[in-house]
């Protein structure tokens, strides 16, 4: 029988080894983007964050203080798994590991974990008690912080569509991890911290006010999130300033200060001693006696009111967006302050060129329209409204607390609870502090996350229809077309 009209096979041995070539090839290529893609976003693009709900990357200031951990750093997240916020926690403590190793993060769901929670609860005493739950606890070499889920963010009432009775819910606005873990984290990594001493007794900011207008509670909480205790001081009869105080706060006092006290001001800051001096727009016509003191390490604080009105809402606000390069304001850099009524502060001239004496330099100004209300003889001009003094120790002279730096701001009320929120005031705040005190690397701020929802409001009849179609319809429409391929074959 002949093999000439015998049908030649479909796949030949050569078209075989063709289609097992150009498969191994498309593979092989496949590979070499994914290895160039990973390549390049090692070198040349940034990470992308992990979290959808807050979409940002780490601060400068959190990954700067990562850096410099050396010590172990365990961070357990007791949490139920199934709370909204758990991934965003889980997420964020991922990328603080991914910067740093030594912070080793683990979670223990406290509700369906029972054997990994009773062994927690071995460990720390404070997780036994009833309303211990949804915690992150930082721990490092034994000194422990535990930050309570209910504080990690901000919420609003937000009323859900119902046709037959209304409903409310909580809706989160923004999140403040990332503020509480790295205030956590220096917490547990610093064997004592620092302490800042409010001056009483002449009509200053109280720390522990609530008032959304005067009161100073919410700066007192910033200054303690950046491991920071606070306390106040009088400085009446035989008081000094104490030896423990790494920095004195006199926060827009409305009277005058005794020259007695101002004399034990003036030794502090002699001995090297750190100051923040907040002026009030009350004292503009009356002298508190501080200016006396600050006019001799280079600093002219001048009298009235500055009126800005190119840079204002109320007439009475000024919004400062022109800095100088100093460490204190670097950071904000395309970022404003929203002052009420400064007052102008700033370095005085200086002849000398004298490296010894007191390093005094203006840092942040308003427009050049501005004008000190009622006085007219005062041409229009840009006024300094705050200035910084360091003076390092001399050679051969040992000061009892170090190298002198002061920040000097024409202006108080911008860290009152309400304005603390406003534009920049909270990050300004951190840095002021974090500078007086010398810590560089916090030099950034760590402020709250915007919080973004995605939602899709729906009737109940159309709940079910889309139900229907995920669950039936997609997969009943993939298993038709595989039919239908099936029988065209079998023909």
């Amino acid at each position: 029988m002949s093999t000439e009209n015998q049908p030649k096979p479909s796949f030949s041995p050569s078209r075989k080894w063709g289609a097992g070539l150009q498969v191994v090839f498309i593979v092989f290529l496949v590979f070499a983007v994914v290895v160039m893609v990973n390549y390049l976003s090692r070198d040349y693009y940034s990470r992308f964050y992990l979290s959808t709900r807050t979409g940002d990357q780490l601060s400068v200031r959190t990954i700067k203080l990562l850096e410099s951990i050396t010590n172990n750093v365990r961070v357990t997240i007791y949490y139920d798994r199934n709370h909204s916020m758990f991934s965003t926690i889980s997420d964020i403590l991922a990328e603080y590991h991914r910067v740093n190793p030594k912070v080793h993060v683990r979670s223990i769901d406290h509700l369906r974990d029972a054997a990994g929670a009773l062994q927690l609860k071995a460990k720390y005493s404070f997780l036994n008690a009833a309303s211990a739950k949804n915690l992150v606890i930082f721990d490092c070499d034994g000194k422990i912080k535990p930050v309570d889920g209910a504080a990690l963010s901000q919420y609003v009432m937000e009323e859900v569509p119902n046709p037959e009775k209304p409903e409310y819910r909580r809706k989160p606005t923004a999140f403040l991890g990332e503020m509480l873990f790295t205030a956590a984290i220096l917490d547990v990594i610093n064997p004592k911290p620092m302490t800042a001493y409010f001056l009483e007794g002449h009509g200053e900011h109280k720390i522990d006010s609530g008032d959304e207008n005067v009161g100073y509670a919410n700066f007192a909480t910033l200054l303690r999130q950046n491991y920071i205790q606070v306390q106040p001081l009088t400085l009446f009869g035989t008081n000094q300033v104490p030896m423990d105080c790494n920095l004195l706060i006199i926060a827009g006092p409305t009277g005058p200060v005794p020259e007695f006290e101002l004399e034990k001001i003036n030794q502090y800051l002699d001995q090297g001693g750190r100051l923040l001096a907040l002026f009030n727009y009350a004292t503009a016509g009356k002298p508190t006696g501080l200016e006396g003191i600050l006019k001799k390490w280079g600093v002219i604080v001048g009298p009235g009111v500055i009126r800005d009105p190119d840079a204002t809402a109320t007439g009475y606000d000024v919004v400062v967006s022109s800095f100088s390069k100093h460490p204190v304001v670097n950071p904000l850099l395309d970022e404003r302050l929203h002052l009420q009524m400064p007052r102008p502060v700033g370095a005085a001239e200086t002849k000398s060129g004298s490296t010894e004496g007191p390093k005094a330099e203006s840092l942040a100004f308003t427009g050049p329209k501005s004008k000190i209300a009622g006085a007219d003889q005062v041409k229009p001009q840009a006024f300094p409204v705050m200035a910084a003094v360091e003076k390092g120790a001399l050679k051969g002279v040992v000061t009892e607390r170090g190298a002198t730096r002061m920040l000097i701001v024409g202006e108080s009320i911008f860290l009152a609870n309400r304005q603390l929120n406003s534009a920049a005031n909270r990050d300004f705040a951190g840095y002021a502090a974090n500078w007086l005190l010398d810590r560089t690397q916090l030099l950034e701020g760590v402020g709250p996350r915007q919080v973004t929802e995605y939602k899709l409001i729906m009737s109940r009849s159309q709940l079910l229809r889309v139900q229907w179609l995920l669950l039936g319809g997609m997969p009943g429409a993939v298993l038709l077309v595989g039919s239908l391929v099936w029988l065209r074959r079998r023909r």
